[in-house]
Formats: structure tokens, sequence, C-alpha cells
């Protein structure tokens, strides 16, 4: 069974493992001060922060999530956005995603933000199996700004 709880800061060691497993998935590799600041973001107390959630199976740290809310201007609450889910591939298959992605669902029902909506890469056929199943694929193609 699969608990999922909010990130704590005993949780370091573990959440590094996981957040750096799922950077090297999208070949990404980050500065140490970014993995330092977002750990402490995730922590942190304000309001316009991201928030960080742990997926627990038998007491191990097994996977992870990170959504922030913030306004949208079509509505007057404020969504949420899913930043980060990730689950160890040693337990993909086992509803650790589906934990994680529900327990965000709740977390935005408690602060009154109902829409939800994160993206993945188009090549992310495995978790895209999970994401049709808990979500509604979205017709937006994003852009973004040259650097």
């Amino acid at each position: 069974m699969t608990n999922v709880r909010p990130l704590t800061a005993t949780d370091k060691p573990e959440w590094l493992r996981l957040w750096r497993a799922y950077l090297a998935f999208y070949q990404t590799e980050l500065s140490p001060e970014i993995y330092d600041t977002y750990f402490e973001r995730l922590l942190g107390d304000d309001p316009q922060d991201f928030h960080g959630l742990i997926a627990e199976v038998d007491g191990k740290p097994v996977g992870l999530a990170h959504y922030v809310f913030h306004r949208h201007g079509w509505k007057l609450e404020n969504t949420c956005y899913l930043q980060d889910v990730y689950a160890d591939p040693n337990v993909r298959g086992q509803g650790v995603g589906r934990a994680l992605i529900e327990a965000v669902y709740s977390e935005a029902d408690i602060a009154n933000a109902p829409s939800v909506y994160w993206l993945t890469q188009d090549f992310n056929a495995q978790a895209r199996k999970l994401y049709d199943r808990v979500g509604t694929l979205s017709p937006f193609i994003k852009y973004t700004r040259p650097l």
C-alpha cells in the first residue's frame, strides 16, 4: 500500500535520490544551488512557493510530487500546477503515480483550486498511460522563449 505524505526536512537524502533520477529521465542536470534552493522552497511556508509530497511503500520513499498554486486570468479561484511527479522504476505499475496525483488533487480541493494541470514529454509513454486514466489530455501546444 502506498502512503503519501508531505515532504519533511529529514527526507532530503531520499528526495535528492528520487529527484535526480527524475531529472536523469529527462536528461537534465542542475547545479547544487538549484537542488538546495528548490528543497528549501518545497519546505517553506510561502503560499506562492512549491509544495512537496513523498510516496512511501513499506516506509521507503519511492516517489515524489511537487506542485504550486497560482492565479488564473480566467478564474476567480487559483489553479494548481503539478510541476513534477515521479515513481521509482521498481514500483511503477503499483499505484504510486496515481496515489501522488490523487494526493495533489486532494490538496487542490482543500485549497479551493479545483483545476490541476501538468505537462509531460510526448515520448513518456508509460506515464501517459496513467495520465490518460486520471486526467484529460489538453489540446494545447506549449511554446517557450528561445534561449
